[in-house]
């Protein structure tokens, strides 16, 4: 009987342990915490699973350009980002790994394949493999814990920014206080007037995985706008998924 009770004990401290960490509750209150424990408990949160296979629909808007397509998402963490756009036939294909981007469009006919330069000027700001793929996780595309971190709490989430901010850039990063994700970020270059901003406005609990089921990104280069919204409609984690890519013959290269 005395070990029955250790045992019960046991399992609700395991048990409440456990949910702490994937607490989805937007009543939840944030409560005074200090910067480093913050940026502690968001890098304990890191996604932690080998694959992503996901359906998504998107919204893409330029001003010019105005389009709602499904996209697939496929991703092999740390090694390759896969997505292909659709509406009614297949409206772009990319494929993205730590060394380059590839691209290409089928109305069009043209492809792209380089470096991270057409991402770069789709966001209005330098990026890299791992900062595109913390930003379809809701984690920060930049390092917390590089630099220390000032911390203030403003509508019911830890703001993180750094203590020493690097020329002409003001980084923000705002951690729920449940799951420990992002419920924003952004990026401002004052001096080349760009703004990127990405928020998260809810996730879901998904094989105990805290996962965004929005994200709304939106770039600022002087005084164009893009807007990229992403709604979640279905995913997979560790599954097999086929991120084969092969650029037709016949098209234009885009030049960026």
């Amino acid at each position: 009987m005395r070990y029955l009770k250790y045992l019960v004990v046991l399992t609700i401290v395991f048990t409440s342990c456990k949910t702490k960490k994937y607490v989805i509750d937007s009543n939840l209150v944030a409560r005074e915490m200090s910067a480093k424990k913050v940026v502690r408990k968001h890098l304990s949160a890191t996604f932690d699973k080998e694959t992503i296979d996901a359906k998504l629909k998107a919204n893409f808007n330029d001003g010019k350009v105005n389009q709602s397509i499904s996209v697939y998402l496929k991703i092999q963490k740390d090694e390759v980002i896969w997505l292909k756009g659709t509406k009614f036939i297949n409206v772009f294909k990319a494929k993205i790994t730590p060394e380059k981007v590839s691209f290409y469009s089928p109305l069009e006919k043209k492809y792209f394949e380089g470096d991270f330069s057409m991402l770069e000027k789709l966001l209005g700001t330098e990026i890299n493999f791992q900062q595109l793929q913390n930003l379809f996780l809701g984690e920060a595309i930049l390092d917390v814990k590089k630099e220390k971190q000032n911390i203030e709490i403003v509508n019911n989430s830890y703001i993180l920014s750094p203590q020493v901010q690097a020329n002409f850039f003001d980084v923000f990063f705002a951690v729920n206080p449940g799951h420990f994700k992002l419920d924003h970020q952004s990026i401002v270059n004052s001096m080349k007037g760009q703004r990127l901003d990405i928020k998260y406005p809810s996730y879901k609990l998904i094989e105990d995985v805290v996962y965004p089921q929005e994200i709304n990104i939106k770039a600022k280069q002087g005084n164009k706008l893009t807007t990229i919204d992403f709604i979640l409609k279905s995913v997979e984690f560790n599954t097999e998924i086929n991120t084969s890519f092969k650029i037709p013959k016949g098209y234009k290269r885009i030049q960026i």
